[in-house]
């Protein structure tokens, strides 16, 4: 299998590449129905990032700080 990823780093693109694999090997298994459910629900007990992508993302920096959280302390006198 042979597969080409552009853009983000090494493990975004492996954690891409094992996504795509997944979700083509269950809709190949499925033939005329769409979807093999037997091997969706196998890879979904093994691990659920294999059929399902991260959703998180970095919080990005505010005002006031060097980070998201990250803050100046604030003096009341």
């Amino acid at each position: 299998i042979n597969v080409v990823t552009h853009g983000g780093g090494i493990m975004g693109q492996s954690d891409a590449i094992r996504t795509a694999i997944a979700r083509g090997l269950v809709l190949y298994n499925g033939g005329a129905e769409g979807q093999d459910s037997e091997l969706r629900d196998e890879f979904l007990r093994f691990d659920r990032s294999l059929l399902v992508n991260d959703p998180r993302r970095k919080e990005p920096k505010h005002q006031l700080g060097r980070g998201a959280r990250r803050k100046k302390q604030k003096s009341y006198r």
